[in-house]
């Protein structure tokens, strides 16, 4: 999509206040997930329960110049407005009419209960390559996600894979307005979000009438009502149904379970063999579907065999999480319903846990007699083995009897919690399945609770805090982004960044990919650099909406090939990072020339070009790091001249930020100075501590003089003394080191030598006549010691300290 305000109010007849010149190549409606202003127009969607217009504010509070509503709003100054009548039918009517405007486009749309993302996303990955194809991302279908998929379309794509999603009757005849695929496909047919149907019946004629104008519709032919009704209906049309049935025009005619065996397909009167490892129905029938699609398109079975093998794992809802007592979490927690239930089943099959515990939850939004659809639930989970089973509602709880375990009962997921039955499981696979309604995400992070007494306690005000005194030392307008690599220092993941994102820091900054997802599962919407793009992490990058850094040809040229396979349409941001004296990572001066050349081949656009310094914190290493700065401007420079627009530039850290203000260029990055740690005397003296280490006394003991402490026997009693036995150890992050009197902790305001050898759970301090007794506080570091002579004890830095604590210490988040 391209338009000028002006052709946007034209084609969806609508009116225009502001500039009619301005370009739209993108339409956001989340204004949390806004991640470019770049000739984007937010559109405040109105729906029965919720009104966009609400998050105008928050839309252009981010940079939004163009906002599409059913409402003018004259307080927003600077604001060009499209006032439409209904928000929905304006995306609707402007995606009809972008279809339209490229008849070149052989279109593929998918409908069905289960299925459609997985066969849209293996689609992609056997067609892209083959043709320019544009697709729907993940699984966006609704009256909203179908038109913001179709809008991405553009006159180099031949080929057009969506999906086509509806909850209730009548929709689909409105998408099926905006969007005739010439090839339609139904997946399998189920009872997810049937609740608004009459019947099975019902939803089955709803869901086919999106193909009401293809050519060719392949069709799952092993529910019987579908195969009937679509031979009944669509007799002028080309039909190919596929499945497990005998029935079927496509089927497998080996045996799945035969692991020697290849599957075999019979397509009409053909036959050929694929090797497959994963054998559930699911993905047969998802892979007898693909099969279809290519043959329809022309492919070889030589071809499509070979497509087939090369096909990746798309990404599923169920996550396995390891728990507290040698359990394992199976969480699917997304939806529930007799078939999601039976692919739960299927999928923790794979795992060889010999004991395994079920909690299960009523199923909600399906129109089915409830008797008949708990014995179905009853009879599928007894094939299961389950060694116990709680059952979660007000429903499934009445047909305890049907289930062949050990069963309990619960009305409210809370009260399955406060009962303490969870603390009897372990060496379990535990499978969550349950409606979103029922929380049952509560439990997972109930089993996946840390119980340890030893804590690093964060005071998040004062983080805040110490970020406002380095800002203070910055110009307005200058940006800020907070690294929160390495798990934020030691200190947590999305904790803090939720934090900071509540405190509208600009940018976040992390380490690898894996960091990034955590927070984007987390809610957290910030822009995210990642540091160290690592080849195969480039999927989750792109899937997450993360911003790799950028530092050599080689990498430019990996990212943008996986940003091509993916079809992604929009010029994807990229942070380049130049090497000007650290000599790790980045694009050395004499490489600029041919950078530029190829930043001009590939869809990407430079939001920022950085460095870094190695010494702005050693005032003898003035002379290098301004050396270092000079190179920085003097290529920056360079590109800046290349492009069309301005990219963010940035170099200082947080010594940087104290130390060389005057060289903060568009931003700065802040990391160990949140913390309450600067190398500047005036600036610490404004810091507050961020972070304490501590834990409590587990004993206290009277050792007699000559008696040993600790392993081997290192240290002995010089005197009758009293021994203070703390809970915490190397495994938790204190090195072994410091024992035997080179470290000390806190107790009572006092420091305390360590004494013997730290074991893996426990150290040992000489508490002398201190008043101390079992129980009391103990200070590790930030009191006294603080973390600076902590560190030193470690011979080491605070950066080594905070990051070596272990995540079984729990973290606890304060704010005064």
């Amino acid at each position: 999509m391209n338009y000028t305000t002006k052709q946007i109010a034209e084609i969806t007849q609508s009116q225009l206040i502001g500039n009619k010149d301005l370009k739209i190549q993108h339409i956001a409606f989340d204004s949390r997930s806004i991640y470019s202003v770049i000739k984007t127009a937010f559109i405040a969607i109105n729906t029965p329960t919720n009104s966009g217009e609400k998050y105008i504010s928050q839309a252009i509070e981010k940079g939004i110049k163009i906002i599409i509503s059913e409402n003018f709003h004259p307080e927003f100054d600077g604001i060009t407005w499209i006032i439409v009548e209904n928000s929905v039918k304006f995306l609707q009517d402007l995606a009809k009419y972008q279809v339209e405007k490229n008849p070149q486009l052989k279109t593929i749309g998918i409908t069905g209960s289960n299925g459609k993302t997985i066969v849209k996303e293996w689609l992609y990955q056997c067609l892209w390559n083959e043709m320019p194809t544009v697709k729907s991302p993940k699984s966006f279908n609704s009256q909203i996600g179908l038109p913001l998929s179709l809008l991405q379309i553009s006159e180099k794509h031949q080929l057009g894979i969506f999906e086509v999603g509806i909850s209730k009757p009548s929709e689909m005849q409105v998408l099926e307005d905006i969007f005739s695929p010439k090839i339609g496909v139904l997946t399998h047919i189920g009872t997810a979000h049937s609740s608004n149907f009459k019947n099975e019946e019902e939803l089955i004629s709803e869901k086919i009438l999106l193909f009401k104008n293809s050519e060719t519709i392949i069709f799952n032919g092993d529910n019987v009502l579908v195969y009937n009704k679509i031979k009944d209906i669509y007799t002028e049309k080309k039909l190919i149904s596929f499945g497990l049935e005998n029935r079927n025009d496509v089927k497998i005619i080996s045996d799945p379970e035969n692991l020697n065996e290849e599957i075999k397909v019979q397509y009409f009167n053909e036959e050929f063999s694929f090797p497959a490892n994963q054998r559930d129905e699911a993905t047969l029938t998802n892979a007898l579907a693909l099969v279809c699609v290519m043959k329809e398109l022309h492919f070889s079975n030589e071809k499509i065999i070979e497509k087939i093998n090369a096909l990746k794992a798309v990404e599923m809802r169920l996550e396995s999480v390891n728990g507290v007592r040698n359990n394992l979490i199976i969480n699917d927690s997304f939806n529930l319903d007799l078939d999601s239930l039976i692919i739960a089943y299927q999928f923790i099959k794979q795992y060889n846990k010999a004991e395994k515990t079920l909690i299960l939850t009523d199923i909600i939004d399906v129109k089915e007699d409830e008797f008949s659809l708990y014995n179905k639930v009853a009879d599928l989970t007894n094939e299961q083995n389950f060694s116990q089973v709680f059952l979660i509602g007000t429903q499934i709880t009445r047909f305890k009897e049907k289930f062949k375990a050990k069963t309990f009962t619960f009305r409210k997921t809370k009260k399955l919690i406060e009962s303490q039955q969870l603390e009897q499981l372990e060496n379990q696979l535990i499978l969550l399945k349950g409606a979103r309604i029922f929380e049952i995400d509560q439990i997972k992070k109930h089993l996946e609770l840390q119980k340890h007494d030893t804590v690093l306690e964060i005071n998040l005000n004062s983080i805040i805090h110490n970020i406002n005194v380095h800002k203070a030392l910055l110009k307005p307008e200058t940006k800020v982004c907070a690294m929160v690599k390495a798990y934020s220092y030691g200190l947590g993941g999305y904790e803090i960044a939720e934090f900071l994102q509540h405190h509208h820091i600009d940018y976040l900054g992390v380490a690898f990919a894996d960091e990034g997802v955590d927070l984007r599962k987390n809610g957290i919407t910030t822009p995210i650099l990642v540091m160290n793009p690592e080849q195969g992490s480039y999927d989750t990058i792109i899937d997450y909406n993360l911003e790799p850094e950028i530092y050599s040809l080689r990498v430019l040229e990996l990212f943008t090939h996986q940003l091509q396979l993916k079809g992604i349409q929009r010029k994807y941001p990229i942070h380049l990072k130049i090497e000007t004296g650290m000599h790790r990572l980045g694009f050395k001066e004499y490489e600029i020339d041919e950078l530029l050349a190829q930043l001009k081949k590939y869809n990407v656009k430079v939001a920022s070009i950085f460095s870094h310094l190695s010494s702005s914190d050693i005032p003898e290493e003035k002379e290098y790091t301004l050396s270092q700065i000079e190179i920085f401007k003097r290529v920056s420079d360079k590109i800046i001249k290349e492009l069309d627009y301005k990219p963010i530039r940035h170099i200082l850290n947080s010594s940087g930020i104290t130390n060389y203000t005057d060289y903060q260029f568009d931003m700065v990055r802040i990391g160990i100075g949140m913390i309450g740690i600067s190398p500047t005397p005036e600036i610490k003296e404004q810091l507050q501590n961020a972070v304490t280490f501590k834990t409590v006394i587990s004993q206290i003991s009277e050792v007699k003089k000559g008696d040993s402490i600790g392993y081997s026997r290192k240290y002995k009693a010089e005197k009758d003394t009293r021994v203070a036995t703390i809970p915490v150890g190397y495994a938790d992050g204190i090195p072994r080191l410091i024992g035997n009197k080179i470290g000390f902790v806190g107790i009572h305001k006092e420091k305390v030598p360590i004494i013997g050898n730290i074991c893996m759970d426990m150290l040992m301090a000489d508490i002398g006549n201190i008043a101390a007794k079992d129980g009391d506080e103990v200070i590790i570091f930030n009191g006294n010691p603080t973390l600076e002579e902590f560190s030193e004890y470690c011979k080491t830095i605070p950066y080594e300290v905070l990051t070596s604590i272990s995540r079984r210490v729990k973290r606890i988040y304060i704010k005064n």
